[in-house]
């Protein structure tokens, strides 16, 4: 026993470690989507279509990768449209808002899958959840909700927008989370590479629909796009779906927090977005009341 306890420690110290870097990764997406010169709907392609492929090379490497038989693609169709819409709101909202304020606002997922919880497994609510929505929405109104009635139009559908893809992408992972409970073949890694393929599908369908170019116009958009699709859709979400399993929920909620704090600070810093302390102040309320709400005893995982 006294031998097996470092291993242990080890082993939680590779998670942590894992799901710090991820979460750190990830929070960059919305970033990338700034810097690409091409319209949301078609980075949101590009970083689905790019991930897609190089998750396919991933798994094929690692000898995991023997193609998606139609019985588990099925499943996977309501999470890759989800996934699909959800992504055409989200980059639409970093253009209109700011990726800081898209991402904080699309985190607000967390209180539609506990709402999802209640209606579809009848888990029970407790204090903590009415606790932490509370300060959630205190503190996005500090951000956005006091001067709403001065801010721009577009601003303003920014915000909405960013409201509607913390609902899609709870219904995209509880779809998907339903997906891997039916076909256990769907590992992580196969499931993601799997949505990532089908929503890309969708994608391409929108982008011709908007009558849009898949024209990648400059080396900065190629650079901007092909660190869009490494960094957060493989990269990013292969360690953080490997450390997962290993760390507490209650610690996988708390370092995936730092996914929008470092989008939020990033914004500042690179597009120095205007903020005031009373910003900082709603960012840091909302942070927390996302934490607390997502500690419950029960939960969707």
């Amino acid at each position: 026993m006294n031998v097996a306890a470092p291993a242990d420690d080890a082993g939680y110290r590779a998670a942590f470690l894992k799901m710090l870097a991820g979460a750190a990764l990830i929070s960059t997406t919305s970033i990338f989507v700034r810097y690409a010169h091409v319209a949301p709907t078609v980075s949101a392609f590009y970083r689905l279509a790019f991930g897609g492929a190089m998750l396919v090379v991933l798994l094929a490497v690692r000898g995991e990768w023997r193609g998606l038989p139609w019985r588990d693609a099925v499943w996977l169709i309501p999470p890759g449209l989800a996934f699909a819409i959800d992504l055409i709101m989200w980059h639409r909202s970093i253009l209109y808002i700011g990726p800081g304020l898209a991402t904080l606002i699309g985190n607000f997922q967390v209180f539609v899958m506990a709402l999802a919880g209640v209606v579809l497994y009848r888990e029970k609510l407790d204090g903590r959840f009415a606790s932490g929505l509370a300060l959630a929405i205190a503190g996005l109104w500090l951000i956005v909700g006091k001067g709403w009635s001065a801010l721009s139009a577009d601003y303003r559908l920014g915000v909405w927008l960013g409201v509607l893809t913390g609902m899609t992408y709870a219904f995209y992972m509880l779809a998907q989370r339903r997906a891997q409970m039916r076909r256990p073949a769907l590992t992580p890694q196969v499931a993601l590479c799997g949505v990532s393929l089908l929503a890309a599908t969708v994608l391409a369908i929108a982008v011709v629909a908007e009558g849009r170019s898949f024209l990648i116009p400059d080396a900065q958009s190629w650079a901007a796009l092909l660190a869009l699709a490494f960094v957060g859709q493989v990269l990013g979400w292969v360690l953080i779906s490997q450390a997962m399993p290993v760390l507490p929920a209650s610690v996988v909620g708390l370092l995936l927090l730092l996914q929008p704090a470092l989008s939020f600070v990033l914004d500042v810093v690179l597009f120095a977005r205007p903020t005031a302390t009373l910003d900082w102040i709603g960012l840091t309320l909302s942070l927390f009341g996302i934490f607390v709400a997502s500690r419950r005893k029960t939960g969707v995982s």
